[in-house]
């Protein structure tokens, strides 16, 4: 195996990680009890898979085809700059709303 090809599969690999976290964040956000839990894993774990994604498809691309994609770089600063912050304000206009944690949750810090 070539060094090219290595890296193609580290690409791959990344990728497909980038998969297996989007369906564990799709069972969170399914199976957490309230709103803010699942914001958690709405957040966190489906940046993080989306950022495997890209960042695969980038590295992919900069070594199969030899160029650097600015959509991707792009794609990749938007998704991890916007989407903690869109969690962020989603929550927070939950608490402000009322929004009632769920039975398990014992601590109310604000």
């Amino acid at each position: 195996m070539s060094v090219n090809q290595i890296i193609e599969l580290m690409a791959a690999l990344t990728v497909l990680l980038g998969s297996i976290m989007s369906v564990i964040s799709a069972f969170g956000i399914i199976r957490l009890p309230d709103v803010y839990t699942r914001s958690h894993a709405a957040t966190k774990s489906s940046t993080v898979a989306v950022l495997l994604s890209l960042s695969g498809a980038f590295v992919y691309f900069w070594v199969h085809e030899g160029f650097i994609s600015i959509r991707l770089i792009l794609g990749i600063l938007f998704v991890f700059l916007t989407a903690p912050v869109a969690g962020h304000l989603l929550i927070r206009a939950a608490y402000r709303s009322n929004v009632k944690l769920t039975e398990n949750s014992s601590d109310d810090s604000l």
